[in-house]
């Protein structure tokens, strides 16, 4: 698989709540930051999204918002609404007038991740994806987005799975969409022949004792140029990337149990368990047993 598909697969994201969001006349709430990475898909009508210090960003029917972190936030029929403060919930909500239809509806929720290795993925990803309307309709993730309104509107049976399921491959539509590119992190690296050769080459083969100067000839670069050109797009120099792909592999194995430590350690490429403990203390500050009973 490629570094992206190996890192979703490790992490097994699923839609962990997912409701029907609806509003009529003048409204505004605001929600407290939260651990969860946090959606909205709006399906009808238009709203105002706002995160503290930054301008106000106008959702309408079609956008699509994920938040890998979701930071405090407010929702609203415009600019300046007064705003009052909730909490997530997992059932339906209506905002504003009470009676009548709404003009505006939406689904929003959150995704969930195996949370030992999520910080993982989320230090690779902007603050904010915005796909809007534009920009997606005449795509993939358009089509997913017309199907999944669909769905919502039908009473089917299987109609809740059949939601879980499409939002997350949504999920996956919006980690890999086009205008995450000028974002840092793992997409960005992908993007970039050069340097997707490389992260191909570790995902490959984690085993393998890799030098820079080594993954420097495999993007056809100096080694100076590779080392500057990995840390712009990805954050973070080649070899902690790859030290932090090899204990997030031994994390999962570890969580899962099946696996010696001697057999984890050879399967990530350190020479044995004592290595390999040494290495997993330093970084996590405790022994691979301590992490795993607890």
């Amino acid at each position: 698989m490629d570094p992206l598909s190996d890192m979703i697969a490790l992490l097994q994201p699923s839609a962990a709540v997912s409701k029907p969001i609806s509003a009529r006349g003048e409204w505004g709430v605001c929600y407290a930051a939260h651990d969860a990475p946090g959606f909205t898909i709006v399906l009808a009508g238009e709203a105002w999204i706002a995160f503290d210090g930054k301008e106000p960003l106008r959702l309408v029917s079609g956008d699509f918002v994920l938040l890998p972190t979701t930071p405090a936030f407010s929702l609203s029929s415009k600019p300046g609404a007064p705003c009052i403060a909730v909490e997530p919930r997992n059932a339906p909500v209506r905002h504003g007038d009470p009676h009548g239809d709404p003009d505006f509806v939406a689904l929003g929720g959150s995704f969930a991740f195996e949370r030992v290795n999520a910080p993982l993925l989320l230090a690779l990803l902007p603050d904010l994806i915005h796909i809007p309307a534009a920009a997606g309709r005449a795509t993939r993730f358009g089509r997913l987005i017309a199907l999944l309104s669909e769905e919502c509107a039908s009473d089917d049976p299987g109609k809740e799975l059949v939601i879980r399921r499409m939002l997350e491959v949504l999920l996956i539509e919006a980690l890999r969409w086009r205008a995450t590119d000028g974002a840092e992190g793992l997409l960005r690296g992908m993007r970039d022949a050069a340097l997707a050769r490389v992260l191909g080459a570790i995902h490959a083969d984690v085993r393998a004792g890799w030098t820079v100067a080594e993954l420097a000839r495999i993007a056809g670069m100096s080694r100076s140029a590779f080392a500057a050109r990995f840390h712009e797009a990805l954050g973070c120099a080649p070899i902690e990337y790859l030290a932090r792909w090899r204990m997030a592999l031994a994390k999962d194995a570890l969580i899962r149990g099946a696996k010696s430590l001697d057999r984890i350690a050879d399967e990530i490429g350190y020479e044995s368990a004592s290595a390999f403990s040494t290495a997993f203390r330093k970084r996590l500050g405790c022994s691979p047993g301590r992490f795993r009973s607890a």
